[in-house]
């Protein structure tokens, strides 16, 4: 009986699952929209009474994107006064919404892969998953290997498309 040899094992290809580098941390949203007047303008004394009565304890550990989902002007000194009370609260705040905030937690994740670890390495950048990855993470992950490795591939091991090879 022959052997059965698994070449993709044997082919020295690293993957790399983009999968791993989502935000571990629960982000939890901080909507100004409830606070404006009418659902339109951010009258101060007003804004600043709500600021007060906030039960700001809900945020303890927690990283915050703040944000405004009407389409209203907001000045600088209302997310100040938002991050001034989350200050030692919050795990960190973010001037943005989730979706934003993921997206840029997700970049500083990706930017602490120690590129000098894919010298001269043939590299997969795992295609499928259970999760939705956006073309900023590719992007990101292509900028940070290009410079080092040896071929840069997308997909699965048994079925690649190649995007960068060394010359």
């Amino acid at each position: 009986m022959e052997e059965i040899i698994n070449k993709v094992s044997e082919s020295g290809l690293l993957t790399i699952d983009l999968e791993a580098y989502f935000p571990k941390e629960e982000i939890v949203a901080f909507d100004l929209a409830p606070f404006l007047f009418r659902g339109l303008i951010l009258k101060e004394k007003e804004f600043r009474d709500s600021i007060q009565k906030e039960d700001w304890s809900k945020y303890s550990g927690k990283t915050v994107a703040v944000y405004c989902s009407a389409d209203a002007i907001i000045p600088a000194w209302a997310y100040m006064l938002v991050s001034s009370n989350l200050s030692g609260i919050a795990h960190a705040v973010y001037a943005g919404t989730p979706e934003e905030m993921e997206k840029k937690l997700f970049i500083q994740n990706l930017e602490k892969i120690k590129a000098s670890d894919y010298i001269d390495k043939r590299v997969v950048v795992k295609g499928c998953g259970d999760r939705q990855i956006g073309a900023f993470a590719y992007l990101e992950i292509t900028g940070i290997l290009k410079p080092v490795v040896k071929s840069l591939m997308y997909g699965e091991p048994c079925s690649t498309v190649p995007v960068y090879k060394k010359k």
